[in-house]
């Protein structure tokens, strides 16, 4: 399973979205369920799926799946298909 998909499985899991939901392009303000809560289990997940540990700055300051992508590909973590 590639990064991608990864990434794409927590997202649906994470924030409760329908597999038609999610996209690349996806932002914070596109998910009701993307807050607080939402965040803290993002970087619990990101964690569990990708061993790499979101300081708090990190995990606020994401805004969309490509920031995350971005994100983790800074800390070595490759999405090239």
């Amino acid at each position: 399973m590639s990064n991608h998909d990864k990434l794409k499985d927590l997202l649906i899991d994470t924030f409760l979205l329908e597999d038609a939901e999610y996209s690349v392009d996806l932002t914070r303000e596109d998910v009701d369920t993307w807050d607080s809560l939402g965040v803290v289990s993002l970087a619990v997940g990101v964690h569990e799926t990708f061993g790499y540990h979101f300081t708090p700055e990190e995990a606020t300051g994401i805004g969309s799946v490509a920031d995350i992508v971005r994100l983790l590909e800074s800390k070595g973590i490759s999405f090239a298909e």
